[in-house]
């Protein structure tokens, strides 16, 4: 990425306590980007994820914010700005997947999933803008549930088609300084709830015969990173979950 020094530049990664956000964080830091990690809930995890990025020689500062409400993206930002360096990525990683079916959704499910899926990357996304006077590049990550209606998970479905007009919409209205893109994930990491047999059962149902796993995503990342070229575009890491069952 063109910019200032890499020593003077950070990557925000919302939600990346664990899980995907984590593995993006850590990959960034590989990097050499300063690293902001943002949480909510995930304290101990954050902190572990903390000491990993600390060990790869590269700055790291930890931020909790409710990214549901405006005032804890400010927060967060306010955290970011404190860090004195450029903000050239920000990774929108943070997302809640509740399921439920449609006619049991209530306003407080709809507030959590969509204010944290949608309106709070939204808000994310303008507020890291403001920041990139020099040009940056923000990755947003959806879901193949953005794709393709899922009856069980009905606002991770709608949040996440959201997500993917948010990142065309931002990306025509950020350019040509601020590259804004999407990757959709598969199946790259078990949910606690499902069980070890049928995870694999899961793969072996798909094109490709298997799962994928987070180094999966963190190679788009580092690919859209990489190519300076493309913008508004959503990368789909799903081992050909889309193509449909065998």
């Amino acid at each position: 990425m063109r910019g200032s020094r890499p020593e003077d530049r950070i990557a925000v990664v919302t939600g990346s306590g664990h899980r995907l956000g984590k593995a993006i964080a850590l990959s960034l830091a590989r990097r050499g980007f300063g690293i902001v990690i943002h949480f909510h809930q995930a304290e101990d995890e954050a902190n572990k994820t903390a000491e990993a990025v600390s060990a790869l020689d590269v700055p790291v500062w930890i931020a909790r914010a409710d990214l549901r409400t405006t005032h804890g993206v400010d927060e967060l930002f306010r955290m970011v700005d404190e860090t004195g360096k450029y903000l050239a990525v920000l990774i929108n990683a943070a997302g809640v997947m509740l399921p439920s079916r449609l006619l049991d959704v209530t306003p407080e499910d709809w507030k959590d999933s969509i204010g944290l899926n949608l309106k709070g990357m939204f808000f994310c996304v303008q507020a890291g803008a403001r920041r990139m006077a020099s040009g940056g590049a923000i990755i947003n990550i959806s879901d193949v549930a953005g794709h393709e209606p899922w009856p069980a998970y009905p606002l991770l479905s709608i949040s996440k088609a959201g997500v993917e007009m948010l990142t065309r919409v931002a990306a025509l209205s950020l350019a040509p300084g601020i590259r804004v893109n999407a990757i959709a994930p598969g199946p790259v990491l078990k949910p606690e709830e499902i069980s070890a047999d049928r995870w694999e059962e899961i793969g072996r149902e798909r094109a490709l015969r298997r799962t994928g796993s987070a180094d999966d995503v963190t190679r788009a990342v580092n690919f859209i990173l990489d190519s300076e070229f493309m913008t508004g575009e959503t990368v789909v890491i799903d081992g050909g979950w889309l193509l449909g069952t065998c």
